[in-house]
């Protein structure tokens, strides 16, 4: 089988920019979320408990906040899971590290949204 050409086989074309595209996307939303949360806290008043209370009590403040988490979480999920990639070479040590950040992400993911629905 010949390695050049027409015939060369590549796998796992186009992976890392589906990576690339997915933090640039989920950066771009924290960035906007950032934006609205920062021109609510301009607007004049006391901020206090009351306030933050009134902020995210929003409907689509509530909205564009669960987007901002799950968001966070993809991002995290990508960054983290590229570096055990990169730098975990034994095998099961990179499975047990991928699980464990599966699962703090979910379990920190679901206690954010859980705190934005109390509100």
């Amino acid at each position: 089988m010949s390695t050049f050409g027409n015939k060369r086989l590549v796998s796992g074309a186009h992976y890392g920019l589906r990576d690339w595209l997915a933090q640039r996307i989920t950066g771009a939303l924290m960035a906007l979320f950032t934006i609205a949360l920062v021109a609510q806290l301009l607007m004049p008043g006391e901020l206090g408990y009351d306030r933050w209370a009134g902020i995210f009590s929003a409907q689509w403040m509530k909205v564009l906040t669960f987007t901002l988490i799950l968001s966070l979480a993809y991002h995290a999920w990508v960054g983290v899971r590229d570096i055990w990639m990169d730098y975990v070479k034994p095998v099961g040590l990179r499975l047990t590290l991928h699980v464990f950040t599966l699962v703090w992400l979910v379990a920190c993911t679901g206690w954010a949204i859980q705190v934005l629905w109390r509100l």
